[in-house]
């Protein structure tokens, strides 16, 4: 499978392929545990012969029975492609459909190494994010979308291809639903079960609907985040001199040390993994590095002096880096941290999200597998050494924010001091959740993060879109448009003119910009024109993170400032998804878990290829239309202002649009009286 028309003829039995040697040139998942029963191991091998015929089974039998023993899990290693895995010309697929040859394209930028956290074991990011749950799954996929008309969808269960089915040019050719699982059974034991059985996937956001675009795809959130941080609680815009603390520079959190570049602060970065470390510093995305804690506290106080925009890699444990912090506070007076957040995986704390300080990285991915009480155990006590110190920094004037990957969530659960308080209205901690203190209003007018990927894969075709965004953002500008709105876009003009200059492709040919409805909309009808022009080479495909002012319901990041009750429900994620497949999305995807962790979210996305048809353009104007909206609608009833503001723009934009307006309680006194007057 040495070429892209091999790999889209299915799978390969005639004969076999040969077993796969294990290749440690790259690295590759922390071994799982998921504790079958001897009737689950059966049900395990069951599941993954399902897949061949049964002339094959004596070969394959044994084979996946030791992959189910030494991995805790069934890749099929044998069947991974040799061909170079990365986002190819949408040309160059074997496909009768462009829309199925685009979905093909971001399948395979979602696997390529320098994108993909453990390409081998097929986990895109996040330390268990999947985008199939072997390469038999993959390989079939490839197959059907080679051979799909538009008069098919395909359907995908947890990585596994159901297969196609009728439907209409107007459908998505694409269904996927990842992790679905029952609520009663969604705990982190079953899924380790499910998963180990092939039942069942986490597909993470973007890596189970093939819309990942590595690190790229948090970095303008991230420089948000950290800017609207030092305005609100440094009092300041000009971040030159001020230093930002935080951890992982895996898959998403990798974004960390350009985004601090970008905003012109000093970022200090801490990573256990010297392969993640130096990925990042082979890219440019890492500035400098360092594995010696007295060496980091010289390189921040010389960065720090010279007011220099830097990215500091220390190769080992973040809780090592605050307790020193916090030390040399004691010591000498000198707070040497002015922001602090974490963006280690700590969804996923105990199978290599969270590398506990009292083990090397490489004793605790042996530990975690052959001692998992242990292992549970170290890592509840390194969060709460880890809280311990911060809290010592806050104390003393470091404003520190969850970054809504479960930290917090973990934290407490592990008996720190983080100060939680629950309840239907929402949960809070000693911290504040960054989108509860920073993003909710962002995500509230609109604005959340918009893709796009030149399939044609030419940088030239890029650098076209880029000046097609601005220039459509700054025709917005020009208009009359609410303070809150222009600030928002003002940055995105900046960030967007900008981009290019801070190289931060890896993989496809992509770009994230934060938009609102009236700014996708522009821009993707802007495209379409540009394809259709013959300004672009190739097709354009639209997503956004799911992480966004629609997609997501999850009571501790995207949902967590909703303090109506409904913060702990998911009629928006199911509702986005269902209304984005018929109005025009190329492909939808629904997904348990993502971002804070399994059972704890559902969250959904979508893929449109823009193809400069008239049928293109006008499919992208309803579906973002309702894609945002319906995000707007439901924060404008829980109560936001903001919210209420934006969607009565948008009713006034358009007369089809009817949303239901709350009427806000004045006098909270009445509800007191009324109370009072039932326990008389």
């Amino acid at each position: 499978m040495s070429t892209l028309k091999e790999v889209c003829a299915g799978l390969p039995l005639d004969p076999l392929p040969p077993p796969s040697l294990r290749d440690n040139d790259v690295p590759h998942a922390p071994v799982r545990t998921p504790d079958l029963t001897p009737e689950e191991q059966r049900l395990a091998l069951e599941n993954a012969l399902r897949y061949f015929p049964p002339d094959t089974h004596a070969t394959l039998a044994p084979e996946f029975a030791e992959e189910l023993k030494t991995a805790g899990h069934i890749y099929m290693y044998r069947f991974r492609p040799t061909v170079e895995m990365r986002a190819y010309p949408i040309g160059e697929y074997p496909a009768r459909s462009r829309q199925a040859a685009a979905i093909m394209h971001m399948i395979m930028n979602n696997l390529d190494p320098r994108v993909a956290q453990f390409p081998h074991e097929l986990v895109t990011y996040g330390g268990n994010g999947q985008a199939f749950s072997n390469w038999a799954q993959f390989l079939l996929v490839m197959h059907y979308l080679s051979e799909m008309s538009e008069e098919q969808t395909l359907v995908l269960y947890s990585g596994h291809p159901m297969g196609l089915f009728p439907s209409t040019p107007n459908a998505p050719r694409v269904v996927i639903t990842n992790g679905m699982v029952i609520p009663n059974y969604s705990s982190r034991e079953m899924y380790e079960k499910l998963f180990a059985m092939g039942a069942s996937m986490y597909g993470q956001m973007t890596a189970g609907s093939f819309c990942y675009i590595g690190p790229q795809g948090i970095v303008h959130g991230t420089t948000l985040t950290v800017l609207n941080a030092a305005r609100k609680h440094l009092h300041t815009s000009d971040l030159s001199g001020k230093v930002f603390v935080t951890s992982g520079l895996g898959g998403m959190s990798g974004a960390q040390a350009k985004a601090a570049v970008i905003c012109g602060c000093v970022g200090v970065v801490a990573e256990v993994s010297l392969e993640a470390l130096k990925k990042r510093y082979d890219q440019g995305w890492l500035l400098e590095m360092t594995d010696d804690l007295d060496s980091l506290v010289a390189m921040i106080r010389q960065a720090r002096k010279q007011r220099r925009a830097t990215s500091i890699g220390y190769h080992g444990n973040i809780v090592d880096v605050w307790e020193k912090l916090a030390d040399e506070f004691d010591r000498t007076g000198d707070l040497l941290v002015d922001m602090g957040s974490d963006q280690t995986s700590c969804h996923n704390p105990f199978l290599g999200g969270y590398y506990p300080v009292q083990l090397t990285y490489e004793e605790a991915r042996v530990v975690m597998h052959e001692n998992p009480v242990r292992f549970r155990n170290l890592v509840q006590e390194s969060l709460r050494r880890q809280v311990a110190a911060i809290n010592r920094l806050s104390d003393r004037g470091m404003f520190f924010w969850d970054y809504g990957n479960a930290f917090l969530l973990e934290a407490s659960r592990a008996g720190a001091d983080v100060g939680k308080e629950e309840g239907m209205n929402g949960t809070r901690f000693r911290y504040p959740s960054y989108v509860q203190d920073i993003m909710g209003d962002i995500f509230s007018l609109g604005f959340g993060p918009f893709r796009w990927v030149c399939t044609s894969g030419e940088q030239s075709d890029l650098e076209k879109t880029d000046e097609i965004a601005a220039s459509v953002l700054e025709d917005i500008l020009s208009g009359e448009v609410p303070t809150a709105v222009k600030q928002q876009n003002d940055d995105n003009v900046r960030w967007i003119k900008e981009a290019g200059a801070h190289k931060m492709v890896v993989g496809s040919q992509a770009r994230i910009l934060y938009a609102d409805q009236a700014g996708r909309s522009a821009i993707a009808a802007a495209f379409n024109k540009a394809i259709a022009d013959g300004q672009l080479q190739g097709p354009v495909v639209i997503s956004r993170d799911h992480h966004d002012v629609s997609g997501t319901d999850s009571p501790f990041r995207e949902t967590s400032n909703i303090y109506d009750g409904t913060a702990f429900c998911a009629d928006m994620a199911i509702q986005n998804v269902i209304g984005d497949s018929f109005r025009g999305a190329t492909w939808v995807a629904i997904h348990n878990g993502g971002g804070v962790g399994w059972g704890e979210v559902i969250n959904g996305g979508f893929g449109l290829v823009l193809d400069g048809s008239q049928d293109a353009g006008e499919r992208a104007k309803l579906m973002l239309g309702w894609d945002v909206s319906n995000g707007v609608a439901r924060r404008c009833w829980s109560g936001n202002n903001r919210a209420r503001e934006t969607i009565c723009r948008s009713m006034d934009s358009d007369p089809r649009l009817k949303v239901t307006l709350p009427h806000q309680v004045q006098d909270s006194d009445v509800i007191e009286r009324a109370l009072q007057q039932q326990q008389e």
